[in-house]
């Protein structure tokens, strides 16, 4: 019987955040080790049905960098990496294109519909939702930096995920654009869901990785820091508290609070069923970023 009233007690818990959410976006960007690892896949997958099915409207925009280097691997190729992004030549690109818009995408799609949810794959032979254009990072002396076939987002068509959402279908939106030429890029997955986030006024931009959020001190899981506004990312970055990898990640959940978005997690998809303890839960798993004030 205690059992069984402490299932309800989460419930009830659960219920003033549901009520909050329904009929409102949540971006959720996979990535990184958390997709060769099926199991806490397969738990992630669940809670992204159980979101849809309680009336939110989860878009899941991923990458599969890890995957990619294998294939790449196989034909030959040694992956090349400029200011920590993936150079894209044309056989690079036919990889990139096989591993993530394909095999990647349609298999995230399909495992979704299989633990009874309803998805739709949006790659190049279904349908496309993400434009751009070609990304020169600056280099010294004001010349720019090429990158091959590496893109960034300037146009997300939203219309297509709105009808989606019409329909409980949960889109799944691999990290590739097209140009206003057609051709085909290349783009880092983080900041594919910010423009996702971003077009959609999406409620939540959830970053699901093998950390457990933001920490004081980065080598104890116990420092994490639950809640954070901008001025107190800055102050630990300024401090050194937050660095490395962790820095790009804070700075842009920084600026995607300025376009619309009106929180962003960072969570560790390891656990069991991190988003619904994240999302519905009082107190959370991970580090939520939110405005000041």
């Amino acid at each position: 019987m205690e059992e069984a009233i402490r299932k309800a007690d989460v419930l009830v818990e659960a219920l003033h955040w549901i009520r909050q959410f329904r009929g409102r976006v949540t971006v959720i960007k996979l990535g990184g080790s958390l997709l060769d690892d099926s199991r806490a896949l397969d738990h992630l997958l669940l809670d992204i049905v159980f979101m849809e099915t309680v009336g939110m409207h989860p878009v899941v925009v991923h990458g599969a960098g890890a995957a990619i280097s294998r294939a790449m691997q196989e034909a030959g190729l040694n992956p090349r990496f400029v200011q920590g992004r993936r150079y894209t030549d044309q056989a690079t690109l036919e990889i990139v294109e096989k591993v993530l818009a394909y095999q990647t995408n349609e298999q995230l799609a399909g495992r979704i519909q299989e633990l009874g949810g309803q998805s739709q794959a949006l790659n190049f032979r279904t349908t496309n939702v993400l434009f751009g254009e070609r990304l020169n990072l600056p280099g010294e002396n004001g010349v720019q930096i090429d990158l091959g076939f590496v893109g960034v987002v300037n146009r997300v068509d939203r219309s297509t995920l709105e009808k989606l959402f019409q329909q409980s279908i949960i889109p799944i939106i691999p990290s590739m654009c097209l140009d206003a030429q057609g051709e085909k890029l290349n783009v880092n997955a983080d900041t594919a869901a910010m423009a996702v986030a971003r077009a959609l006024e999406a409620e939540k931009l959830v970053f699901v990785s093998d950390v457990n959020g933001v920490r004081r001190d980065k080598n104890d899981p116990h420092s994490l820091i639950p809640t954070l506004t901008p001025e107190e990312a800055r102050q630990l970055i300024h401090t050194g508290a937050i660095e490395a990898g962790m820095v790009p990640k804070v700075e842009a959940c920084l600026e995607i609070l300025q376009h619309g978005v009106r929180k962003v997690h960072i969570i560790d998809g390891r656990i069991r069923h991190s988003l619904l303890l994240e999302i519905y839960t009082t107190e959370g798993i991970g580090t939520q970023i939110v405005p000041s004030g």
